[in-house]
């Protein structure tokens, strides 16, 4: 065989390992969106529990929950009849959905609890904040 065959063999075999390599890393950048920049997110909101008490008719916690910030947020109340419970201790939650907040205004919302036993003092608390997702302004239409 000549020079020049086995070059061209040798280039062949190259080019078939290159593609072996760098075909699957190219599809997995393609597949997981190929670094395109996240959009900007609002600070985290300032979000208390203003008010814990029990519904008299009831007999349902409810607790006042008031946020300041901006974006609309899902909120986590937990309820507990102690402020630290102990090891192992399981607590009721409750989600509430803080729509559309606005720089500067506070809004409040209220969670509705268990029902709560006689005698026995609530704790009400803010268990975790997380963004809510906004819609899309070409999100789906319904045809009538």
């Amino acid at each position: 065989m000549s020079a020049r065959k086995w070059q061209g063999w040798l280039v062949g075999l190259m080019v078939l390992a290159g593609l072996m390599v760098f075909a699957p890393l190219g599809l997995y950048v393609w597949a997981g969106g190929g670094g395109e920049a996240a959009a900007p997110q609002p600070p985290p909101p300032e979000v208390r529990v203003t008010a814990c008490r029990i519904d008299p008719v009831s007999r349902r916690v409810l607790a006042t929950v008031e946020a300041r910030g901006q974006g609309s947020y899902v909120v986590t109340v937990e309820f507990r009849d102690e402020e630290r419970p102990g090891p192992g201790a399981r607590a009721a939650q409750a989600l509430v959905r803080v729509p559309g907040l606005t720089p500067g205004i506070a809004e409040r919302a209220e969670a509705v609890g268990p029902v709560w036993p006689p005698n026995t003092t609530p704790w009400c608390g803010v268990a975790d904040v997380g963004a809510q997702a906004t819609p899309s302004p070409t999100g789906p239409s319904s045809s009538g």
